[in-house]
Formats: structure tokens, C-alpha cells, sequence
């Protein structure tokens, strides 16, 4: 939420930071995109990300750094705390959600690959079934580096504990990392084929295409049309596609994006109407086992922003 330019966070106007701010006369700058990933990690939402972070930026400059030794463990812990205050929010809105929950679909450039992190859109599902504890020492022990021991200051457990939550999360999550790792020629591949078949009812190819196990989410938010809950099997998935191309008349949208979202092959469409939708698909062993399809336009918004698809 903005009102002339300023973000709106926990009950009062937050000045957006300055994008030509020294980074190496301020170490929050040279953490600031670290530190948004662990809050969409933690949220998975990028536009509460950004918020999250935009207030540890106003509470760092308010902080007497002088005895701070190390700034990028400090403003882990701060964000870390800020996202699980937001949590006990989110989980309540959450619950009320209109349909299959997915996580904002955030697409990955060429200038993003030294950055990411070894979690996909299908780990962060995993992620949404942990407590917040759970998932926030899973992210800072497993994807993040971080020591139990400062991870028992951030969480105010003890590090024994916080091994614990760790080993717990880790337990629930394991079958959620992919097993199979799909070339990017590949994942263009089966993208397209995907995307082609669904969209035009060519439903042979599109069941040579799935695994027989496969289950597909459609994330619409109660704004726009989708399905109200995953769907499970090739036959249901089918059905449901062949039934999307009659009602739109075997009408092909425009391709604004082809890439990785969230570590998976997809892309990203501009519908007839105008907005947009974001398709990702888990692939393994020559066949699509999962689909997520983003139709909630609260959450791509920030794509027209972030990845030039306005």
C-alpha cells in the first residue's frame, strides 16, 4: 500500500530507500537483497517481503551500530523476527483464503543465478506446512548458513532446541526437493509443449505429457476464476484443460515471459483480459508431475515492476 510514493507499514508512513545510496557506506545496502529473500522465503510473498525489509531499514538507522559487530547477522535476526510477528497475521488470512494458496511466482534472470538459493516454488509449498519456528530455522541453518548458535539468539530458543525445529522441518520437507534435474532446453521444452496443448485442446499430447499422479494448483484468490482445489490425476487435469480451451475458443495468449519461476520451467502470459498469469511446472523423469498456475493478480502484480512485463 503507497500514498504519495510512501510505503505504508505497521501503522505509519515508511520512506522507500534510495536506490543510489552508497552500498559500502551502509551495510544494510550490500544486505538488502539477501535479506529480501529471506523474508520471501520466510513469506512468500515478494511485495511482504520488500515491506518486511523496508522497516528493518528504518530500525537499523535508528539502531546505534557502534557496537554491532556483524551487521549482515544482525539484520538476519531483525528480519527473521520481524516475518514471524507477520506470520501470526498471515497465518489467520490465510486460512480464509478463496482456494489453493500459492506462493507470489518471482522469475529468475541470468543476473539472479549467483544469488539463488537451492529452493524451488516446490519446497516453498513444503515450507508452508512448518510452523513459523520450523521454517525459520530450517531457512537460516539449511539455505542460509547461519549457526545454531546465533540462530538461538534470533529465535530465543537454545541452540539444542533450534537443532530440533532444524531436524523436524527437515524431515517434513525432504521429499519436496527435486529428485530430477531437468536441463533448461529441456524444461523450455516440456513448458511449451504444455502450454500449447492446454491452451489449444489437444488433449493426446497434453495426457502424453503428464505422469498419471500428477496435481495441478490454480491459485485465483476469490478474483479471479480457477479451480477451488488442486487437482489430482492426469484424467481430472485433463478434463479441466480441455474444458479451459472450449471456453476460450482454443484462443493462444501472448508469451510476455519463458524462464525459471521459483527454480521451475515456466512462463508468464498476458490474457485476453488483460492480466497476467504465471505457470510453473515440476518435471521429473520426462513427465509433469506437478502444475502451479498463478491467476491472482494481487500476486503478479510486482512482475510488471520487477521483470519488465508490464
Amino acid at each position: 500500500m503507497s500514498v504519495s510514493g510512501r510505503s505504508i507499514r505497521f501503522g505509519r508512513a515508511v520512506p522507500q530507500h534510495n536506490p543510489s545510496h552508497d552500498a559500502q557506506a551502509d551495510p544494510f545496502e550490500a544486505q538488502r537483497p539477501r535479506l529480501i529473500r529471506l523474508a520471501y522465503r520466510m513469506l512468500g510473498s515478494m511485495s511482504e517481503a520488500e515491506d518486511i525489509v523496508q522497516e528493518a531499514y528504518l530500525r537499523w538507522h535508528g539502531t546505534d551500530r557502534t557496537a554491532i559487530r556483524e551487521p549482515a547477522a544482525f539484520l538476519s535476526r531483525m528480519v527473521t523476527r520481524l516475518c514471524l510477528d507477520f506470520l501470526k497475521s498471515a497465518r489467520v488470512r490465510r486460512e480464509t483464503y478463496i482456494g489453493p494458496w500459492l506462493p507470489e511466482p518471482v522469475v529468475e534472470t541470468s543476473a539472479d543465478e549467483t544469488e539463488q538459493e537451492d529452493l524451488s516454488l516446490t519446497l516453498m509449498m513444503a515450507l508452508e506446512r512448518l510452523s513459523p519456528l520450523e521454517r525459520a530455522a530450517f531457512l537460516l541453518h539449511d539455505v542460509f548458513g547461519m549457526e545454531f548458535e546465533q540462530i538461538a539468539a534470533t529465535l530465543d530458543r537454545d541452540p539444542a532446541a533450534c537443532r530440533q525445529l532444524a531436524a523436524r522441518a527437515r524431515k517434513h520437507v525432504r521429499d519436496a526437493r527435486p529428485r530430477f534435474a531437468v536441463s533448461p532446453d529441456e524444461g523450455r521444452r516440456m513448458t511449451d509443449a504444455f502450454f500449447m496443448a492446454s491452451r489449444t485442446g489437444d488433449l493426446a499430447s497434453l495426457q502424453n505429457l503428464l505422469a498419471e499422479n500428477v496435481i495441478a494448483y490454480a491459485d485465483g484468490g476469490g478474483i479471479r476464476r480457477a479451480a477451488l482445489n488442486p487437482l489430482a490425476g492426469a484424467r481430472r487435469v485433463v478434463n479441466f484443460f480441455a474444458g479451459v480451451s472450449r471456453k476460450l475458443g482454443g484462443e493462444v495468449p501472448t508469451v510476455v515471459y519463458r524462464g525459471l519461476i521459483d527454480g521451475l520451467p515456466g512462463l508468464v502470459t498476458r490474457e485476453s483480459d488483460g492480466e497476467l498469469q504465471s505457470l510453473a511446472l515440476q518435471i521429473e523423469n520426462g513427465r509433469i508431475t506437478a502444475i502451479y498456475i498463478v491467476r491472482n493478480p494481487e500476486k503478479l502484480r510486482h512482475l510488471a515492476a520487477t521483470a519488465n512485463l508490464a
